[in-house]
C-alpha cells in the first residue's frame, strides 16, 4: 500500500468512525429520554463514554490487531491534545472566562492524580491487565459521587417515544464504528511501515487530533454560544475516561506495549500538560493570552514528536 493510498483510507475511515460515533451518541440520547432514563446518567454515559468512543473502538481494534503500542500513544496524544489545543482554542476565541469552583473541588484533583497514576503505570514499558482492573475500578469511584447526587426535578414534558429511523441508528451506528476504527487503524500500520514512523507517533498525533474532533467542535460551538466554560468540563471528563477507561478496557485482553519513547517523552509532556491545566484554572478563569500559549506549547509537542525540532 502506497504513502497516498494509505493516507487516504485513514483519513476516510476515521471519518466515518467519528460520524458514525456521533450517530450513535445522538441516537442513544433520544432513546434514552424515552425510555425515562435518568437525565444525569444519560448525561454521564454521553458525555464520558461518549467523547471518548472513537479513543476507546479504536484502541480495542489496535489490540486486536497485535498493535497494542497504539493505545498508549492514542490516550496521551488525545489528553495532550484535549488541554494544549482545545482549552487553547477556547481560551484564544472565547476570551477570558471563568471556571466553576465545584471542578477545581473534585474534578480536577481527580484527572491531576490520574495523570501521575497512568505515569507510574506505563514506567516500566508494560501495562497489565491487573492495572488495567485498577484503572476502570478508579473509574467506578470517580462515577459514585455522580450517581448518587440528586438530581434536580423539572416539568419535562413527558417522554417522547424514539422513532423507527432512531432506533435503526442505534443499532446500525456501532457495526460503522467497528469498520471506521478498524481500517483508520489497517491505515495507520501500513503507513509507519512505509514511512518508518512508529504507528505510537501516529497515534498522538493524527489518531489523537482526529479523535478529539468532536471536543473541538464542542469548544469552538461553546465559544460562539458565550459558554467557553463548558470546554473545560468535558475536557475533564474526556481526559479522566481516556486515562481510566481507554487504558483500563483494552489492558483486559492482555498486556499493553509501551514503547520506550513514549517513557522518555510523551509521559513527562502528557505530565507537564496536565500541570499547566491545572496552574491556568486555579484562579478560576482562562485568558487568551493563556490560550495562545497552550496553542504554541501543542506545536511544540507535534514539532519534537515528529524531529521537526
Amino acid at each position: 500500500m502506497s504513502m497516498w493510498v494509505g493516507s487516504l483510507i485513514f483519513f476516510v475511515s476515521l471519518g466515518v468512525l467519528l460520524v458514525a460515533a456521533n450517530t450513535f451518541i445522538a441516537a442513544a440520547g433520544q432513546v434514552g429520554k424515552a425510555l425515562s432514563i435518568p437525565p444525569f446518567l444519560v448525561g454521564v454515559v454521553l458525555v464520558g463514554f461518549g467523547t471518548s468512543l472513537p479513543e476507546l473502538v479504536s484502541s480495542l481494534v489496535a489490540v486486536s490487531a497485535g498493535s497494542s503500542e497504539i493505545v498508549i500513544g492514542n490516550v496521551l496524544g488525545s489528553n495532550i491534545t484535549n488541554i494544549l489545543l482545545i482549552l487553547g482554542l477556547a481560551g484564544v476565541l472565547g476570551g477570558t472566562f471563568s471556571v466553576k469552583a465545584n471542578l477545581l473541588k473534585f474534578d480536577i484533583p481527580v484527572m491531576l492524580g490520574a495523570a501521575f497514576i497512568l505515569s507510574l503505570m506505563v514506567l516500566d514499558g508494560d501495562f497489565s491487565p491487573g492495572e488495567g482492573v485498577i484503572c476502570l475500578m478508579m473509574l467506578a469511584i470517580y462515577l459514585v459521587p455522580m450517581i448518587r447526587s440528586p438530581s434536580v426535578e423539572s416539568n419535562e414534558p413527558a417522554p417522547v417515544p424514539a422513532t423507527a429511523q432512531t432506533w435503526v441508528k442505534l443499532v446500525l451506528s456501532p457495526a460503522l464504528i467497528f469498520l471506521g476504527a478498524k481500517y483508520t487503524i489497517d491505515a495507520v500500520i501500513a503507513v509507519a511501515e512505509v514511512a518508518q514512523i512508529g504507528t505510537d507517533v501516529i497515534a498522538m498525533s493524527a489518531i489523537a487530533l482526529g479523535t478529539s474532533l468532536p471536543e473541538i467542535v464542542v469548544a469552538v460551538a461553546a465559544t460562539r454560544r458565550g459558554q467557553p466554560e463548558i470546554v473545560v468540563g468535558n475536557i475533564i471528563g474526556s481526559n479522566i475516561f481516556n486515562t481510566f477507561a481507554v487504558m483500563g478496557i483494552p489492558a483486559l485482553f492482555g498486556h499493553l506495549v509501551i514503547p520506550e519513547g513514549v517513557v522518555s517523552y510523551s509521559v513527562p509532556m502528557f505530565l507537564a500538560a496536565t500541570m499547566m491545566h491545572v496552574v491556568i484554572t486555579v484562579d478560576r478563569s482562562v485568558s487568551k493570552a493563556e490560550g495562545a500559549f497552550l496553542i504554541s506549547f501543542y506545536l511544540f509537542f507535534i514539532g519534537r514528536l515528529f524531529d521537526w525540532l
